[in-house]
């Protein structure tokens, strides 16, 4: 079976947050300011001036570009170490972390059941590979990435892990320093014995072993000559033999190798191999979720050049597949905003008179399925909170809501293939932590297969959790998440975290960060704001928020915060607002729009000059979701949707902690760069802005345990701080 969506290449990243209660008068703080513009470019879009104050940042390998950075983050750093009640809050993550044994991720089960994860204990900074035979097996340790690591050299991480069908070969994956830059190893499991080749520049390779488990198949960049060249540009998938030199691979999917496919240099092939059926699949992918796909056997490996045939086009708008009995299984929002599931022949699909298979349902979302050997199944979602499970039966066709060992806020299925009767599920709430559970259709009943050590969260047991529904600027009700202590008084002072995100279909589902939970146990609110962008309510929820309708995912943000004033919870100057990656043009738009509205703005890694999007590596491929300069409306909407050219000079704007990672391949780092050094000379409200750049980190993929406790303890603190809890006021 193959189960496949679009690489999201402005990956989420969710940072937690921590907490507060009464105000304190804030206290001025005195910034030294560092000067970096050095004369101001204009461009003219379709006619339209746009001047560009700090175009110079763009060039980070400029001295004086990198002196500035370098001074803006040592002075975040002072400033951020300096706030009272950080250092107690990294302490409690760090305590947290020591009540699990050990945290298992990445899990991977073949067909010969066995089992390969990453595993981190309290004294590990990152996880460790390992394998056993079955859930109840003896675990071995395969590979510690640490064991690639010098002193004072950067700090290596498993960025994935892909083992053969029959557990006997992996593929590992390894990069350094958040840089997603990986280089794949290739293990003999029983041995444990690496082979001698090490294949670079695989950031999207996306192993996919052959039905011999001797080669696997993998996206591979180009090597580029200067700066000048898009280095995402032209990749290639490749298959690899293990035990062969890497310049020996052959070339089996491309731009270059299938000109009479219509490539484009921006896209990302891939490949898959399908046992199920013994296809190849080949994927051009960008962060467009309607998929494009074609189809060849596998003898086409042999041949000198591989004959592909199309599959799936955007215009069959299906944005996931699976393969059983020679039948074409796919998830679509066709005529089904909330999503519906189909079937049609593999050999001769005809995807406009498939027989529908999961109609679209009206109480939700219909968010996943998995294939068995005598079952469908398939979760529902209601506004990406609520999560139900059901078994349709092969044999009779009736459908079942399988009862979940919990209410669920999320939940993720998996199998092992059509040939297999296993069906996994792991459900979580925001306040009940991660179970992973393993369904028997005969018995009708779960049992826990967690391999996580188990921990306790006492502190976290007088919870309360209220899904509400918040109108916004155009009558839309918007879902909101809050999270509190129970008990909590709405007197307009309790402090706020609103995290919002809001793009390519993503959805914020439910999830149990004890971390993150600290903003509650500081007495403050924990609002997650499911704007339009987003996939929780369907497909036109997503499309209803991007490009040219980008406004409505800010718009519906400041209505979640005006419900949450206009209801007793808070108040303006005790909400600060987060978001990440793709979440940086929500919150810094929210921040233009209503700079009234908020004490404080926090935008990580976040595309903070989409305009100049496309000037960067990962732009071109950004364009399905945001626009391109190029078509004249999608170009307005960018200038609309951009934070750094919608701030305005003599604004009080609320302060701001801005957060870059110098390794980020995702977010060029001079994009939060601009947008901290025209905030600094456009705000008139004295409030800090700090911007943090951090050498030895990227998108946030990669990063070690410190680092993440690290930049949670900096976003909770300056967000505690600035809301005006007593306990995180400098000088106090």
């Amino acid at each position: 079976m193959i189960r496949y969506r679009s690489v999201l290449l402005l990956c989420c990243l969710f940072i937690p947050a921590a907490a507060g209660q009464a105000i304190a008068e804030q206290q001025p703080l005195q910034m030294q300011r560092h000067s970096i513009a050095e004369g101001a470019v204009t461009d003219t879009y379709w006619g339209t001036q746009i001047t560009d104050t700090y175009r110079s940042l763009e060039q980070l390998g400029n001295p004086k570009v990198a002196a500035w950075i370098e001074q803006q983050a040592a002075q975040a750093r002072t400033v951020l170490n300096s706030i009272p009640g950080r250092k107690t809050l990294l302490k409690k993550m760090a305590s947290f972390d020591g009540r699990r044994k050990s945290t298992a991720y990445s899990l991977t089960i073949t067909d010969s059941n066995r089992y390969f994860y990453l595993k981190r204990t309290p004294k590990d900074e990152t996880g460790k590979l390992f394998f056993r035979n079955g859930f109840k097996g003896k675990e071995t340790l395969l590979f510690d990435p640490e064991s690639l690591s010098e002193e004072n050299g950067p700090t290596f991480v498993v960025s994935s892990h892909s083992p053969s069908d029959d557990g006997k070969t992996l593929a590992i994956s390894v990069s350094a320093n958040g840089s997603e830059d990986d280089s794949i190893l290739i293990m003999d499991v029983d041995s444990g014995k690496l082979y001698s080749e090490t294949i670079d520049r695989c950031r999207f390779a996306s192993p996919s072993w052959t039905k011999d488990g001797k080669s696997f198949l993998y996206n591979r960049m180009r090597t580029v000559s200067g700066p000048e060249e898009n280095p995402q540009y032209d990749s290639s998938t490749w298959l690899h033999r293990i035990g062969t030199d890497p310049a020996e691979d052959r070339e089996i999917f491309s731009r270059t190798a299938n000109p009479e496919l219509d490539i484009d240099s921006a896209d990302i092939p891939s490949v898959i191999y399908d046992k199920e059926s013994s296809s190849l699949f080949g994927f051009l992918s960008t962060v467009d979720r309607r998929l494009r796909v074609f189809v060849a056997p596998l003898g086409e490996l042999n041949a000198p050049s591989t004959k592909w045939k199309s599959l799936i086009t955007p215009e069959d708008n299906i944005h996931d597949f699976a393969v059983k009995n020679g039948e074409l299984y796919f998830s679509t929002p066709e005529g089904a905003p909330r999503f519906k599931i189909m079937k049609t022949q593999l050999a001769n699909p005809d995807f406009r008179n498939a027989e529908t298979v999961v109609d679209e349902q009206p109480e939700g979302r219909v968010d996943a399925f998995a294939l068995t050997s005598d079952a469908m199944y398939y979760t529902l979602s209601l506004n990406g909170v609520d999560a139900r499970l059901f078994r349709i039966e092969d044999a009779s066709g009736s459908t079942t809501e399988l009862s979940l060992p919990f209410k669920a806020g999320s939940a993720y299925i998996s199998s092992k293939g059509t040939r297999f009767r296993d069906l996994w599920v792991t459900i979580a709430g925001w306040s009940i932590d991660y179970r992973r559970y393993h369904y028997n259709p005969d018995a009708n009943t779960f049992s826990v297969e967690t391999i996580s050590s188990p921990a306790s969260y006492p502190e976290y047991r007088n919870l309360k959790v209220e899904e509400i529904m918040t109108p916004s600027h155009d009558g839309m009700l918007v879902p909101l998440s809050l999270v509190y202590k129970k008990g909590l008084k709405k007197n307009g002072k309790n402090p706020v975290l609103l995290y919002g995100y809001g793009a390519y279909g993503k959805s914020l589902t439910p999830f149990f960060s004890p971390s993150m939970l600290l903003w509650t146990a500081n007495g403050g609110v924990l609002a997650i704001a499911h704007v339009r962008g987003g996939g929780e309510r369907g497909d036109e929820w997503h499309t209803d928020g991007m490009k040219t309708t980008k406004p409505n995912s800010w718009k519906d943000l400041i209505g979640c915060a005006e419900y949450l004033v206009k209801n007793g919870y808070t108040s303006p100057e005790n909400i600060a607002v987060n978001g990440a990656s793709a979440g940086g043009i929500l919150v810094g738009m929210a921040m233009n729009e209503r700079p009234d509205l908020f004490a404080a703005v926090i935008p990580q890694v976040g595309a903070m000059n989409p305009l100049r999007g496309e000037e960067t590596p990962n732009g071109p491929v950004n364009v399905p979701e945001f626009g391109t300069v190029t078509i004249h409306e999608e170009c307005m909407a960018l200038i609309a949707m951009d934070p750094y050219l919608q701030i305005t000079d003599g604004t009080r704007y609320p302060a701001a902690l801005v957060t870059t990672g110098m390794n980020d391949p995702r977010v060029s780092a001079w994009q939060p760069a601009k947008f901290a050094a025209r905030l600094q000379e456009a705000s008139s409200s004295g409030k800090p802005v700090l911007f943090f750049a951090d050498v030895d980190a990227g998108h946030g993929m990669g990063n070690t345990k410190t680092k993440e406790f690290e930049a949670l303890a900096d976003v909770l603190s300056f967000g505690l701080w600035q809301t005006g809890h007593p306990d995180f006021q400098p000088g106090k």
